[in-house]
């Protein structure tokens, strides 16, 4: 438990904004699970019980049919939470969280949940920021989805990944790999490969061992943007 406590000091934004009281409660109520790679960790349908949080790894949040087709939403690295929308409605998941490597995931129950939205006003600050950058991304997400072409998608979906505000402590590298940036950007692995050469090729970020090194983060988040998109006309 020691090595969950360590990991949620450095990689929980919110932890650190409690009282010393409140931070013993999280971490007595707090429970950690290894997730292999592709275990479901949460399942749509299913009432809300926890939020989410990923102290290792990289999981994918994805929806899916009846007849078998999916889509992935977004991914989230180490240092993500995730989950808060359905406890606050009190209502079952509306999606699926899967590991896509073995990662170490934390759950902090509903009931410690609400006491914190009940006795922190900076944890409910925290909350609306968080909110509020969640519904940015979606949004952004549906825009780039339409407008975009596959480099440009590719290089959005990493940018996501660095969100400083979503997933604090990332650093400027990511382990992650080319079938997984695939499955995030729901392109093959070839076409993500070719991308991350588009992307490595235009200096923005650099294809490491095991990972990519983002070089640039502003520029990924605009690539293939029309440079004359909101000026006006001459």
């Amino acid at each position: 438990m020691q090595h969950a406590a360590d990991s949620l000091q450095l990689s929980a934004a919110w932890l650190r904004v409690l009282t010393a009281q409140e931070q013993a409660r999280v971490l007595k109520d707090l429970t950690v699970q290894q997730a292999t790679a592709g275990t479901i960790i949460e399942r749509k349908g299913e009432l809300g019980q926890a939020w989410i949080g990923v102290l290792a790894g990289l999981v994918k949040v994805s929806v899916g049919n009846a007849d078998g087709k999916l889509a992935s939403l977004t991914g989230v690295p180490a240092g993500g939470w995730i989950g808060e929308g359905t406890l606050l409605k009190r209502e079952i998941r509306k999606y699926d969280v899967v590991a896509l490597r073995d990662s170490v995931i934390a759950r902090l129950p509903a009931a410690t949940f609400e006491f914190l939205l009940d006795t922190s006003i900076p944890f409910n600050r925290y909350l609306l920021q968080q909110l509020n950058e969640r519904v940015a991304q979606f949004i952004g997400k549906a825009e780039n989805d339409r407008l975009l072409d596959t480099d440009a998608r590719v290089a959005r979906c990493l940018a996501e990944l660095f969100n400083p505000l979503l997933y604090p402590g990332m650093g400027m590298k990511l382990a992650i790999t080319q079938e997984e940036v695939g499955y995030l950007a729901r392109v093959s692995r070839q076409r993500a490969n070719q991308a991350l050469g588009a992307l490595e090729g235009a200096g923005l970020l650099r294809v490491e061992y095991g990972g990519v090194r983002v070089l640039d983060l502003e520029g990924l988040k605009h690539y293939g943007e029309d440079p004359l998109a909101g000026k006006g006309l001459p």
